[in-house]
């Protein structure tokens, strides 16, 4: 008790002094914390998700400590049930401003299930599309012949899933060489820009369908509208992360992902189908006293 005797002399020789008391160890945390924030940081860990970010890596980690080389590893990649894909798939389609895509639907669980099917069906979509629009473009010509171009099949899946792999494995190295240099820097994980990339690609499924109306004002107009929605969902995902950087490096990285990503939309809408006009020789028909005689249509 020679303590608190010593408490009490000092209090009567200062009767303003402060003390604190023992019996309530969260409050001058809770004022310290309420002091360190500020509303519009806030804000911004909203956006990139720094909030919760240790703990959900630190959840990652043990969920995926198998090893590489194992089945188990890579089994937790598809771990995901229906509503979940069916969450991100509305999510893609139906962008919110302000909202992050990475931060509401991807963080607590990427995965390769819906980005790689979204693009398995991307892809037969446009073949499919690209040669039923070339049949009802040329339908009626007596100069045409339809024969099923299978190789579209082939050059559409090497397009599409270089785009969804290669161009996130460039921006993800991109952004860890800009987390080296400037500290507001959020580096996304590789596996999070896959699947931001593979669900944004979703809106072209129903309009490579649609691209079979042969009417080339429709087909643009449904190109843009594709073309905003799943670029938007793009632009809210990574702009976030690299608002902190030097301007014109954040308006550059922007604009490139951007212009990739129309790069694609017109490259598969002028080649798969905007067909070129296919024509087929007029058959010679030998006459009989042996002059060849053209068959005009």
């Amino acid at each position: 008790f020679a303590e608190f005797d010593d408490a009490a002399n000092l209090l009567a020789a200062n009767p303003d002094a402060t003390t604190i008391s023992i019996d309530e160890p969260g409050e001058i945390p809770k004022n310290q914390h309420s002091h360190l924030h500020e509303p519009g940081r806030e804000e911004d860990d909203e956006l990139l998700g720094t909030n919760d970010s240790d703990k959900t890596e630190l959840l990652a980690g043990q969920k995926k400590s198998a090893p590489f080389w194992t089945f188990d590893y890579y089994q937790t990649f598809f771990d995901v049930d229906t509503y979940q894909v069916l969450d991100r798939i509305k999510g893609s389609v139906f962008p919110v401003p302000g909202k992050n895509f990475v931060r509401l639907y991807i963080r607590s669980n990427p995965d390769l299930y819906g980005p790689f099917w979204i693009c398995a069906t991307l892809v037969f979509a446009i073949a499919v599309s690209g040669n039923l629009s070339n049949f009802f473009i040329h339908l009626g010509k007596p100069t045409y012949h339809y024969v099923p171009e299978f190789r579209k099949v082939s050059i559409a899946a090497t397009t599409i899933y270089a785009y969804a792999w290669l161009v996130p494995l460039a921006l993800w190295g991109f952004l860890m060489w800009r987390n080296s240099k400037v500290m507001n820097i959020v580096s996304y994980s590789f596996l999070e820009i896959v699947c931001v990339y593979g669900y944004s690609l979703f809106i072209y499924i129903p309009t490579a369908i649609l691209w079979i109306i042969p009417q080339e004002v429709v087909r643009w107009v449904l190109m843009i509208f594709s073309l905003c929605l799943s670029g938007s969902v793009l632009v809210m995902t990574f702009w976030p992360a690299v608002r902190d950087d030097n301007q014109r490096v954040a308006l550059v990285t922007v604009g490139t992902i951007v212009l990739l990503h129309a790069l694609l939309s017109v490259g598969c809408l002028a080649y798969f189908f905007d067909a070129p006009e296919v024509d087929v020789p007029a058959p010679v028909i030998p006459a009989q006293n042996g002059t060849a005689i053209t068959k005009s249509q």
